[in-house]
């Protein structure tokens, strides 16, 4: 069966044009052709089609194979381009190839046209290849930087607004209800909230909030949240789920896996502001050597998929090469923060798994979410209950925590509650003093990441000498969680940074009257 073949010839003269076409056709091409001859009709057909190779003559009465040569350098045309010609000599020979050519066939040599023809658009798609695996792994490197970065901020931002949140609070319950101080903290209150939420963003993006993993199955989080997400997109924009049955299971944080379908779906409603079509599909996919020769972020080996397409506006490769970005956002002012994506991207990075995105103008956008396949079996546990009624308690409850104004504001919620704390001015301080406490100590809650001291070891310590304590780890910065799965000793509770009084209340009674 002939081999199709879209040929730009430069070419003068007729005959030499018909031989070539002739010789194409007698070795399997069937040629699509077009031949010019000046520099203007070059790029005149470079730009209204898509060529497969150039074939040009050296020399030509307006024309010359060099400057074709310069001309789509200069344009950014990349297209095999072989030269033949009559007579060449070696010293031209070698500028053609320096300027560009991927081979020179005398005229009287066409038996070499097709050879030099497999050769060259081979060597061009493995350069192509290559050149895409290398701005991959150059966006990956500038990903991890910029998570880097984001990460450290947001853990900064995370002590500022947890203080502004707890003494915002505290202050809230000793005002009159209608005194207009009450309005006005109000909206202190919910702007430091706002603040909170995309901070949490940041670290998710920037792979440091913990997860707790466990297996879990993607099908049953479509099936879960497809009735909410109908309620969230219009009614001109048609739902449409296709579920492998044989699904591989997954271990990841179901928590997370529901907001980055929640973001990818709303992030294709706003893709399709006239209406259209979302695809929600899954499926088993076995990621090898050719995917990540052009993905040199990803890893080799068997995964589940979650793949979210849309029938919007598409998006354009400068926007693609930004997409998952924080703040980037193609949307009008206050219409969405740019961390939607970027939030995405971190959590699928966290759970060690992978995330494409295939886009053109016009033609809608497809985001393919990759997790490794997980043998273990065992079905998601119910997470306990939070007591409704209870939330305050009379215990003793040892405060590790290395941030001055955050360890203020935490002790007075804890008293708040009435708790009685145990801390010191510093986490050794702290240690200590639990340490030579003489009474019972029922719960050790200490941040997870701190300079001298982390978390895991201050909690050992004082387990040691009170080993009956509960641990209740909290952090707007689990710097664990990126090398390890889950960020958090095994068997152990996690409270997020910043919280709110009833949120940390609520989650220290839950854990001191979970049973042994």
């Amino acid at each position: 069966m002939p081999s199709a073949l879209r040929l730009l010839l430069l070419e003068d003269q007729e005959n030499d044009a018909l031989l070539l076409l002739h010789e194409l056709e007698r070795i399997g091409y069937e040629v699509t052709w077009e031949r010019v001859e000046s520099r203007d009709a070059m790029l005149a057909a470079l730009a209204r089609t898509e060529w497969d190779v150039i074939i040009s003559d050296f020399a030509m009465p307006q024309f010359s194979a060099h400057e074709a040569l310069t001309a789509c350098k200069e344009h950014a045309y990349e297209i095999p381009f072989i030269i033949v010609s009559g007579t060449i000599d070696e010293e031209a020979a070698v500028d053609s190839l320096r300027l560009g050519a991927d081979d020179f066939i005398t005229k009287s040599r066409l038996a070499r046209l097709g050879p030099a023809i497999a050769r060259s658009r081979r060597d061009f798609g493995e350069r192509r290849a290559r050149r895409a695996a290398e701005a991959r792994l150059r966006q990956a490197q500038k990903m991890e930087v910029v998570g880097q970065l984001a990460g450290g901020v947001a853990h900064d931002f995370n002590n500022l607004l947890g203080v502004i949140l707890g003494y915002g609070e505290l202050l809230m319950k000793h005002l009159a209800g209608d005194d207009a101080s009450t309005s006005r903290l109000a909206q202190i209150l919910k702007a430091a909230s706002r603040g909170a939420s995309l901070t949490r963003q940041l670290l998710a993006f920037s792979r440091q909030q913990p997860l707790e993993a466990k297996p879990l199955d993607l099908n049953s989080i479509v099936t879960g949240m497809e009735p909410m997400l109908r309620r969230l997109i219009s009614e001109d924009i048609q739902i449409v789920t296709v579920l492998d049955e044989r699904l591989h299971r997954v271990k990841a944080d179901p928590t997370q896996v529901e907001q980055v379908l929640m973001n990818l779906a709303v992030n294709a409603r706003d893709a399709m502001s006239a209406g259209g079509r979302l695809t929600i599909e899954t499926g088993n996919v076995e990621l090898g050597d050719s995917y990540l020769a052009t993905h040199p972020d990803a890893k080799p080996g068997p995964f589940a998929m979650l793949a979210i397409s849309d029938s919007g506006h598409g998006m354009d490769a400068e926007t693609l090469s930004h997409v998952f970005e924080p703040f980037y956002t193609t949307k009008e002012q206050g219409k969405g923060t740019g961390l939607g994506l970027a939030t995405v991207y971190g959590i699928v990075r966290q759970s060690a798994g992978h995330v494409e995105v295939y886009s053109e103008p016009g033609r809608g956008t497809t985001f393919k979410v990759y997790l490794p396949r997980t043998q273990e079996v065992g079905a998601v546990g119910a997470l306990p209950e939070v007591l409704q009624g209870r939330r305050g308690g009379s215990e003793t409850v040892v405060l590790v925590e290395d941030e001055p104004p955050v360890r203020s504001m935490i002790h007075e919620l804890l008293e708040e509650g009435g708790y009685t704390v145990v801390d010191g001015d510093s986490p050794e301080a702290s240690v200590a003093a639990a340490e030579a406490h003489s009474g019972p100590i029922h719960l050790v809650l200490t941040d997870l990441v701190m300079p001298r001291i982390g978390g895991g070891e201050a909690a050992a310590r004082i387990l040691r000498v009170h080993s009956g304590a509960k641990v209740l780890y909290m952090s707007g910065y689990a710097n664990a969680a990126a090398g390890h799965q889950g960020g958090l000793p095994e068997g152990h509770a996690f409270v997020q940074k910043p919280f709110s009084l009833e949120v940390l209340l609520r989650k220290v009674r839950e854990v001191l009257d979970v049973a042994e």
